[in-house]
């Protein structure tokens, strides 16, 4: 069918369905059919909003229950059976595990609202309105959170985005010989470096629309003492690495550190609207009502994710299970590599999340386009759009993830030819 309704009608903001250009209709797991009935194996995972797959039949059973029994669906922050479920599911399976010490503030659904409440509550406690970033973070698309993403695509000097912001190196951003936690510690002893000291330093341990970058554990760590060193409040984005896509619930956990704020997101609310920010408890400085959102109270999200945690981190086996499967991706993604070095600069990743770094954009793009042509949905990253990202679901099975890398590498191949 023609997509012809949605060029008329909807804004030419639309992005995802020009990469996409078909309608969708149906979808379970890992695979989407459209209208036509043609099959797509899905390597993009809702850009991460989809952990746990299309349509999990242990989810949809849980939440059409839910619906059945008359559940309470909206009710902004007033305790409800689902909500109270939910948190003593989190506390039990997710945090007492861990030994960490977390409130929880449900917040507006989007993980921008996350990113815009964690700089708000960081301001207030420090009483300090300077917070810093990394080069090629993405946090969000409001305006605080876009203060503090790096690429130059998404502002325009018109929005009047907010100062009191600075962007610092990030993990090899200046290769591997320049020490930039050296760097950063360095601008925040000297009195005369210009640089204010920052309420919070705000960063993904992987950035992933920023091209796949890993911040290695060392580094981590001492990101870590320099927060502590400092005052300064160590703000980690988990709302695309979080939620078991670097194998571990958590993304820092491979460092072996804690964040002070860590804003959720995406596949928190196991395919249903959510974001949390989880605090350390002296923090948590809000008096009622300060900060608020209407839709705070997702209880349809509540009880998906309740379900999925029970279900998947009840123990350690579905975390064992991402990272033999990681080994896979890890495998074919260098093996993609090797094959075609002389157009592959890099490939990085951790866990179930891998990149592959062109040294062309368009040809990147092109390769995507092919993919989707022969039934695979998978999407570029970076600030060129260089690399191609596998973001698959974490429950997609290792046949289908051959079968997917399988289209992929045929279509380097195709474009390359061509």
């Amino acid at each position: 069918m023609s997509l012809a309704l949605f060029e008329q009608y909807e804004s030419e903001v639309r992005g995802y369905i020009r990469s996409f250009p078909t309608t969708f209709a149906t979808s379970q797991g890992a695979e989407i059919w459209d209208e036509d009935g043609k099959r797509y194996i899905d390597f993009f995972a809702g850009a991460g909003a989809l952990n746990y797959g299309h349509n999990n039949p242990i989810i949809n059973e849980a939440v059409i229950k839910y619906l059945q029994n008359n559940g309470i669906g909206h009710a902004l922050d007033m305790a409800t059976v689902a909500k109270r479920e939910f948190i003593q599911t989190f506390v039990n399976n997710i945090l007492k595990p861990r030994k960490l010490d977390y409130k929880l503030q449900f917040v507006g659904p989007t993980g921008t609202n996350a990113v815009e409440t964690a700089l708000k509550i960081a301001r207030k406690v420090k009483k300090r309105t300077q917070v810093m970033s990394f080069t090629n973070g993405f946090h969000g698309m409001s305006m605080g959170a876009l203060s503090i993403t790096g690429n130059s695509y998404y502002h325009d000097d018109n929005y009047g985005v907010p100062a009191n912001t600075t962007q610092v190196p990030y993990h090899n951003y200046l290769g591997e010989k320049v020490n930039t936690i050296a760097y950063l510690r360095k601008i925040l002893e000297d009195d005369s470096s210009g640089t204010e000291l920052p309420a919070a330093i705000v960063m993904e341990t992987i950035q992933a629309e920023g091209g796949i970058n890993v911040a290695g554990d060392k580094w981590l760590r001492a990101m870590r003492r320099i927060c502590d060193d400092f005052d300064i409040l160590l703000v980690i984005d988990d709302i695309q690495i979080g939620n078991g896509r670097s194998g571990d619930f958590f993304s820092f956990e491979r460092a072996g550190i804690e964040a002070d704020i860590v804003t959720l997101s995406k596949s928190i609310g196991a395919g249903h609207p959510m974001s949390l920010v989880l605090l350390k408890p002296e923090l948590d400085k809000w008096t009622p009502g300060e900060h608020s959102g209407t839709f705070r109270g997702n209880n349809l999200a509540f009880v998906a994710s309740q379900t999925a945690i029970s279900h998947y981190w009840s123990d350690n086996t579905f975390s064992l299970g991402l990272k033999g499967k990681s080994k896979l991706v890890e495998k074919i993604m260098l093996g993609l590599g090797k094959k075609y070095a002389e157009h592959i600069n890099e490939v990085r990743g951790y866990g179930m999340i891998w990149g592959a770094e062109f040294n062309d954009a368009e040809l990147a793009s092109k390769i995507c386009r092919l993919s989707f042509e022969n039934g695979l949905v998978i999407e570029t990253a970076g600030s060129e759009g260089q690399v191609i990202k596998f973001l698959g679901p974490l429950i997609i099975s290792e046949a289908l993830i051959a079968e997917g890398f399988d289209i992929l590498d045929k279509a380097i191949s195709t474009a390359l030819a061509a």
